[in-house]
């Protein structure tokens, strides 16, 4: 679904790369990374993988992304079905509300979306951010210090079930570990994490 309104977008307004602003795509293969440039970091209960570090030509898309750009969201999400098993059930980092009315979207629940598509897997968009603020702007500490900011929203139960977070940057895990904990907590099974970028 998120791929066929892309595509009708894509008509109506051509997209153009956030780096080089060559026309076809929010991202082009020139100025995306490759697959070289992918991190895998070992948070403390979590497996993290992203398609490269926060610097450079990733910085500016991430930026594109979170300042709205629905096309650049497209190219990430695309990137990032790669790095995601077929199957997987896919739980995107909520973002707060007030950014949600920014941007006119979630950037974490739409690169799942569309990730989800085209890796066949699943997207479960439960999680809800209950504390209303954002990491951003936060010193390590405060950022490591900060828990129980999210809960499971969902009727279904998650008992059992192996879950992937997805979210678009990370800086010390903080966040995703926090996810993490609310999705064991309502009884799911988590030790892994995609993201486009880690700062």
């Amino acid at each position: 679904m998120a791929s066929v309104l892309y595509e009708i977008l894509a008509t109506l307004f051509p997209p153009q790369c956030a780096v080089c602003n060559a026309v076809g795509s929010g991202l082009c293969d020139r100025c995306a990374p490759g697959s070289a440039a992918r991190v895998t970091v070992r948070l403390r209960t979590l497996r993290l993988a992203a398609l490269g570090r926060y610097e450079a030509s990733l910085r500016q898309a991430v930026l594109a992304l979170k300042a709205g750009r629905r096309d650049v969201a497209a190219e990430l999400g695309r990137r990032l079905a790669a790095c995601i098993e077929p199957a997987s059930a896919l739980v995107p980092v909520p973002t707060t509300r007030a950014r949600r009315l920014q941007r006119g979207f979630d950037g974490a629940v739409l690169l799942a979306q569309i990730a989800a598509d085209r890796a066949n897997a699943c997207v479960l968009p439960s999680l809800e951010q209950i504390a209303g603020d954002a990491q951003r702007g936060r010193d390590r500490s405060a950022r490591l210090a900060a828990c129980g900011r999210f809960a499971w929203r969902a009727e279904s139960s998650l008992s059992g079930r192996r879950v992937v977070l997805l979210d678009d940057v990370a800086t010390t895990g903080a966040t995703l570990e926090d996810c993490a904990a609310t999705i064991r907590a309502a009884g799911g099974i988590v030790d892994e994490a995609v993201v486009v970028a880690w700062a």
